[in-house]
C-alpha cells in the first residue's frame, strides 16, 4: 500500500515521464520538472520535503530521464530560455582535475560541470561558513575560467573571463541582486535552485 508521500513522489515521476515522452530539450524538462516553478517544488514546497524527495527512487529515475534528454538534444534552444554565466573560483589543482576528467570522458568542461551541478548533494557536504565565522572575500583571488578552452559553440562556458571577480550575492537564475546579510553572505532562500 502506497503512503501519501509515496503517492506524491509517484505523481511527480508520472508528470516527468509524460513530459519526457514529448521529447523536450533538457532545459525545458529541467525547468518544468525540477526548476523553481517546476512540478517537484510545487509538490514539495519545504526544504525538508524536497530533500526527502531527492533521496527517493522516483527522483533517481527523473535524473536518468534528464541524462537521456541531454544525450538526445545536448544543445538547448536558447530562444526558449536564455543562458546565464557564473564565475567559480577554484584551486588550480581542481581545475586541472576537471579538465582531465572532461578529456577522459570525451566531453567539454561545460557539460561535465553542468552534470555535476545537476547532482544532489547533502547539506552536510556544504561548508557552513556562518557557523565557523568565516567569510568569503570575493576579490581575494582572480577567477579562473572553468571552460579551459573546451567549451562548444552551442553551450557557453560556466566560467567567465579570466581575472574577473566572482559576483557574490547574485542570483544567476534571475539576474537579480540579493541583499547581503550582516555577515556579507546573501540570505538563504529555500525556493532558490539548489542545483
Amino acid at each position: 500500500m502506497l503512503t501519501q508521500t509515496t503517492e506524491k513522489y509517484q505523481e511527480v515521476l508520472e508528470f516527468a515521464e509524460t513530459r519526457y515522452k514529448q521529447n523536450p530539450d533538457w532545459v525545458t524538462f529541467f525547468r518544468e520538472v525540477l526548476g523553481v516553478d517546476g512540478a517537484a517544488r510545487k509538490t514539495f514546497p519545504t526544504f525538508d520535503e524536497l530533500t526527502a524527495f531527492e533521496q527517493s527512487e522516483q527522483f533517481d529515475r527523473i535524473q536518468k530521464l534528464l541524462v537521456k534528454l541531454r544525450e538526445k538534444r545536448p544543445s538547448a534552444d536558447t530562444e526558449s530560455e536564455p543562458t546565464r554565466v557564473i564565475t567559480v573560483r577554484l584551486p588550480k589543482s581542481m581545475h586541472e582535475s576537471l579538465r582531465t576528467e572532461a578529456h577522459d570522458l570525451r566531453t567539454s568542461m561545460n557539460k561535465l560541470c553542468i552534470s555535476k551541478l545537476l547532482q544532489v548533494i547533502g547539506e552536510e557536504m556544504i561548508p557552513n561558513e556562518r557557523a565557523t565565522g568565516g567569510s568569503p572575500s570575493p576579490a581575494s583571488t582572480p577567477s579562473t575560467p572553468l571552460s579551459g578552452g573546451h567549451s562548444s559553440a552551442h553551450s557557453p562556458s560556466l566560467g567567465l573571463r579570466p581575472h574577473q571577480p566572482a559576483q557574490v550575492g547574485v542570483n544567476s537564475h534571475y539576474g537579480q541582486q540579493l541583499q547581503p546579510t550582516s555577515s556579507g553572505l546573501p540570505p538563504f532562500k529555500p525556493s532558490q535552485p539548489r542545483f
